[in-house]
């Protein structure tokens, strides 16, 4: 049970981001328990039923909504059930990737690659049947049985990343969704889940992980985060809060990204790496590993975003810099040129190497 220090602060946060007055939500949904739960937490919201939590009339797809991007993720929340449970094999940040247990953010980075296949709205949609995810997941971690080699995903364990498509730590304010899964891999004993966050919530602290989550803070500079990182925690916040969740039973990580590169980018970098070496005790220092993402952006997304936030395209989208490349789902994603890249990131490297000495580089592109 969480502390009233705790439950003060999760309040406060979860009024900050979330007013939901409308709850899209499939048919006879309330069959599970954690849809009743949410429809106890909002009772004053507007209940429309929906055929499909991907199918929403006057939604999804259609172009007038991006007017109300903000608003739709603190007023709209989407209910179903996630049908199709496989644990996609990932490799480089997790060794698979979970069933979502939500979908969408209530946080508005306007980087975010979710939303590209969605159109103009993105509000967070929970998924009800969790016992199901939960029972899938301890089954499959159960047919991994030991971890025979170490790799960089993790040298013993199994690394499950349960929050591809969402921020876990939003996702916490809505439902136990979050609470379940922590749960499960603290007893599980060949696995663990992972997940990336740009929001401090520290109802986070009350639960029990015994090590088995791993929370990967992303980080970027603080003057770059103002432009982009719309809804966030403060950088600063994050950088605070690392040594309190390893205290907590998490490991902690990070994510440095997504690296954008402009004018007097790697000098921000240096400064940003200072702050959490001079932030962190030598405790948290002695187990943190990085992730470098340097940024892909989008074609659609970014007509999207000049329709609700122009400013940050200025830093996101740089033809002088970026070329196109295709991917498999036919859409047109904009990358730094590689001829430059390769030099930015080894450039990165050298930096971290330098600054935050004890901190492991799993992987950087």
């Amino acid at each position: 049970m969480m502390d009233a220090p705790s439950r003060r602060v999760s309040a406060q946060l979860a009024d900050r981001l979330f007013d939901i007055r409308t709850i899209y939500h499939e048919p006879e949904i309330d069959r599970f328990a954690r849809a009743r739960e949410v429809f106890d937490r909002y009772p004053d919201a507007e209940r429309i039923v929906v055929p499909s939590h991907g199918a929403i009339p006057g939604l999804y797809g259609n172009r007038g909504s991006v007017d109300d991007w903000v608003r739709l993720k603190r007023e709209v929340l989407v209910l179903g059930e996630k049908k199709s449970l496989t644990a996609r094999p990932n490799g480089r940040s997790s060794d698979w990737i979970a069933p979502s247990t939500a979908n969408g953010c209530a946080m508005s980075c306007s980087y975010c690659y979710v939303p590209r296949r969605k159109g103009f709205a993105n509000p967070v949609t929970v998924f009800a049947n969790i016992e199901r995810i939960v029972g899938y997941l301890e089954r499959h971690a159960g047919r991994q049985g030991v971890k025979a080699q170490p790799n960089q995903c993790d040298p013993s364990d199994w690394v499950y990343d349960i929050g591809e498509n969402s921020d876990c730590s939003a996702d916490a304010l809505i439902s136990d969704n979050v609470s379940d899964l922590i749960d499960l891999f603290g007893r599980l004993p060949n696995a663990k889940a992972s997940f990336a966050t740009k929001l401090v919530n520290r109802q986070l602290l009350d639960l029990d992980p015994r090590e088995g989550t791993r929370v990967r803070f992303s980080l970027m500079p603080e003057v770059t985060s103002k432009v982009v990182d719309v809804r966030t925690s403060k950088v600063a916040e994050r950088i605070a809060a690392m040594d309190e969740f390893v205290e907590a039973g998490y490991e902690v990580h990070v994510n440095l990204s997504p690296v954008i590169v402009h004018e007097g980018w790697l000098e921000e970098w240096a400064d940003l790496l200072d702050q959490v070496a001079d932030g962190t005790s030598a405790r948290t220092k002695a187990q943190l590993a990085a992730e470098i993402i340097f940024l892909t952006h989008n074609e659609d997304l970014h007509e999207v975003n000049l329709g609700w936030h122009p400013q940050g395209e200025d830093l996101l989208w740089r033809p002088d810099l970026q070329e196109t490349k295709q991917s498999q789902s036919g859409q047109i994603n904009v990358r730094y040129r590689s001829a430059w890249k390769g030099r930015w990131v080894a450039q990165l490297n050298d930096l971290v190497a330098t600054k935050l000495p004890e901190c492991q580089i799993r992987y950087a592109f």
